[in-house]
């Protein structure tokens, strides 16, 4: 066999592998997504879609290599918990947890399965994870809230509102840690306001917040964000503008 021969059947040997990985299809990864927005709430499918974009531009393509399963839906620690087990019988080859409860509630339902969360407040103090440059376990992932921000949203209630003298700090207590309030009180001096807690889970805590505090001159409503907040935006809306209190919030999980 000539020299040029032998070499070109080598490297056609040589291809063969390659040839037969290419005939073969691709293998379809599956990511289940623990979202506590009502399904057709315009903030979490803004969410959904940006994180569908951000996978496609890391060639993850929904219907080609990877799935998508959604568990759409705002409720109490039992409905959070059925949506995560629903999750999970699906054998996903990682989790989005969105919010601290959903991290949490994965948290406790699978040690293997790899969970990347998106917390509420800071996922040391809740437990999630023991340092957040050694996440360790099947945890890892960022939160939004920083507490020392109270200052400035109270700051950017003031310039919206500069007869504001008593805000109320409305938020969901088994999402945010205390330290929220500590750091609005200790900010609070420097804007001339007084800062009280309006705690509240469900829309009946809402409501009474807002018909205590509503009733108040020069009142003013600072929101930190969470699926209960989230789910009940339009009532604390409709509440707020009933009220005409003044209101500002961060970015929503």
């Amino acid at each position: 066999m000539r020299r040029r021969e032998f070499i070109t059947l080598l490297g056609g040997a040589a291809a063969w592998p390659r040839a037969a990985r290419a005939q073969q299809p691709e293998r379809v990864r599956r990511i289940g997504v623990l979202m506590l927005y009502p399904e057709k709430d315009p903030a979490g499918q803004l969410r959904a879609t940006a994180f569908r974009q951000g996978l496609e531009k890391l060639g993850w393509v929904v219907g080609r290599n990877v799935q998508i399963d959604f568990q759409w839906g705002s409720g109490d620690a039992d409905w959070i918990r059925s949506a995560a087990a629903q999750l999970l019988r699906l054998a996903p080859d990682v989790i989005l947890a969105n919010g601290t409860p959903a991290a949490k509630t994965m948290q406790q339902a699978s040690r293997t399965v790899p969970v990347i969360f998106i917390a509420g407040s800071d996922p040391v103090v809740d437990g999630l994870v023991p340092s957040l440059a050694h996440p360790g376990g099947n945890l890892t992932g960022f939160y939004v809230f920083e507490p020392s921000l109270a200052a400035k949203l109270l700051e950017l209630l003031k310039e919206i509102a500069p007869h504001v003298g008593r805000v109320a700090i409305l938020s969901n207590p088994d999402a945010n840690p205390a330290s929220w309030l500590p750091s609005a009180v200790a900010a609070a001096p420097r804007f001339a306001v007084e800062v009280v807690s309006a705690p509240l889970r469900n829309s009946n805590e809402i409501e009474a917040a807002m018909a205590q505090w509503g009733r108040e001159p020069n009142f003013g409503l600072i929101v930190v964000p969470d699926p209960a907040t989230n789910a009940h935006r339009k009532l604390i809306n409709e509440l707020a503008a009933r009220h005409r209190t003044s209101s500002t919030e961060l970015a929503p999980m």
